[in-house]
């Protein structure tokens, strides 16, 4: 059993409403592929790249799993498609409804062309960082050495109030799904 570092975001209406209740929703469905053990507070956070669109709900969930990292991807595809994602047809960084990305695979490090893992612009986002240092500040990270907790002290060194612009934010819908669970692994 491996855990799954998943960041989750969107800034558009979904079948489910808007972004805060989408990312609540497809919390659950991931159980669809292991166990949700943790999640995140939910964050709003400007876009990065394409300004022009509504500002992101963000946040991350730890999801234990026997699938491996290919059996995971193909699931958080196909729960973006449920909730009306299509890649083919969106601008790169623009307005979607879900964006599910592994972040941190275990002790994994692997670069393919359609699945690189860690993430790799993880030490740059802090909309990712954030969240993921409120549940895996320990966790350490394939390739750099540094935790989560370092890297977003790197990140806010370096990028000052940017890192800053990730805010806490509620939703009756993710709290509910909080309290049923107990803390992520550490």
């Amino acid at each position: 059993m491996q855990t799954v570092y998943i960041g989750m975001g969107g800034n558009l209406d979904s079948k489910a409403g808007p972004a805060a209740d989408t990312l609540a929703a497809a919390a659950v469905r991931l159980d669809l592929l292991g166990r949700v053990v943790g999640r995140s507070s939910l964050y709003s956070t400007e876009p990065v790249g394409f300004a022009a669109q509504p500002r992101f709900v963000n946040a991350v969930v730890a999801l234990e799993t026997d699938l491996d990292a290919g059996g995971v991807l193909r699931g958080l595809l196909g729960i973006e498609q449920e909730f009306g994602r299509n890649r083919a047809a969106e601008i790169r960084n623009g307005p979607r409804t879900l964006d599910l990305d592994i972040l941190l695979f275990g002790d994994l490090k692997t670069s393919e062309p359609s699945l690189e893992i860690p993430h790799p612009r993880l030490p740059e986002r802090a909309f990712v960082l954030v969240p993921l240092c409120e549940i895996a500040p320990q966790a350490v990270v394939p390739g750099c050495g540094k935790t989560v907790a370092q890297l977003l002290l790197d990140l806010r060194a370096s990028a000052g109030s940017e890192a800053d612009a990730v805010v806490p934010i509620h939703s009756d819908g993710w709290s509910a799904g909080n309290a049923n669970m107990g803390s992520a692994p550490r």
